[in-house]
């Protein structure tokens, strides 16, 4: 259920212990992708997951703005800090429990959001407030199940508004994917993220290595491959929601 459509009595009357929150991020994704590719990748994946999850789901609004500070340099790019976003989703998480919805999965379309979201969901659990897993779209999917639907994402690397992100939105969102500069984006991306010497990345803004926003190729996307992501991401979060649904939620007692 999802609960921007639904009545407060609709949602009193699910019988559910479970919701997902997805998160995600407004921010620069290349002159070609657009600024919501985060927020609208876990939108889809959150409320897909959901629907093909046993027992019932409930699916949160989508939190829009995440950490995104190393793209300021990119206009249309929103953040907030760490501290404010880990606040926002642990107080958003414990307004779900108050209503028994305490067993929460954060599916997350965001890289810059990881770290964040491990920590609140540990502290969200540890206190007691609502057993919360983080679940990042991206990191999740199995690229050998990918390339088997599609042979020629062999060398497809994750980057920023890359062959990735911008393949999951010329499925979802064909139309919000301006293909005709995928060729200048490749021009002006970067091959890798960050600047690198010694295991240690000594840029902290994109803008520091990638003079458009991109990094990767992002004209080796394709609406096939966009479609097993998707495929692939939704088979694992429903999992994932199946696993939680059924684990054993109380914390162990002191040793």
């Amino acid at each position: 259920m999802k609960l921007t459509a639904a009545t407060w009595t609709d949602a009193d009357s699910v019988e559910t212990d479970l919701a997902v929150l997805p998160v995600g991020s407004t921010e620069q994704h290349g002159p070609h992708a657009p600024l919501g590719t985060d927020m609208l990748a876990a939108k889809a994946i959150a409320a897909d997951g959901a629907a093909r999850a046993e027992p019932e789901v409930i699916v949160a609004p989508t939190i829009p703005v995440g950490i995104a500070e190393e793209h300021r340099q990119f206009t249309g790019t929103l953040w907030v800090t760490p501290e404010t976003f880990r606040s926002y989703v642990r107080e958003t998480v414990a307004s779900l429990a108050s209503h028994g919805w305490n067993r929460v999965v954060i599916v997350n379309g965001h890289g810059g959001n990881v770290d964040a979201l491990k920590e609140a969901s540990a502290r969200l659990t540890r206190d007691g407030t609502a057993y919360t897993v983080p679940f990042t779209w991206f990191d999740s999917v199995d690229m050998d199940t990918v390339r088997e639907r599609v042979p020629d994402a062999a060398a497809v690397s994750m980057g920023h508004g890359g062959p990735v992100e911008t393949s999951i939105l010329r499925h979802l969102h064909p139309e919000l994917v301006r293909t005709e500069r995928l060729p200048a984006a490749d021009d002006g991306g970067a091959e890798r993220w960050g600047d690198w010497h010694s295991g240690v990345n000594l840029a902290y803004d994109s803008a520091e290595f990638t003079e458009n926003g991109a990094v990767g190729t992002p004209s080796e996307s394709s609406e096939e491959l966009g479609e097993a992501l998707h495929t692939e991401a939704v088979v694992q979060l429903k999992s994932l929601l199946e696993a939680v649904a059924k684990r054993d939620i109380e914390r162990p007692d002191h040793r």
